[in-house]
């Protein structure tokens, strides 16, 4: 059954909050054509669809010790 558009107005929050909760579709006649509010697709967030990259090779524990003392000379700059 298709709403009114005075009925549409009046609880317009309520309205589109079940069509939201449920996926239902809401119709409205307006001058003997029809109208539908549906609802969108959800879209997928940008950090659900990140993939998997490997950019250590190796083992990342031996990155903490890594001993630059020879690589490293004071006053120079690398």
């Amino acid at each position: 059954m298709a709403l009114k558009p005075s009925r549409l107005r009046q609880d317009i929050y309520r309205l589109l909050d079940e069509v939201l909760a449920t996926g239902r579709s809401l119709e409205i006649s307006r001058n003997g054509e029809r109208l539908k509010i549906v609802r969108d697709a959800p879209r997928e967030s940008k950090l659900a669809r990140l993939q998997p990259h490997d950019c250590i090779v190796g083992d990342p524990e031996s990155l903490v010790h890594v001993d630059w003392s020879k690589a490293w000379r004071k006053g120079r700059n690398l």
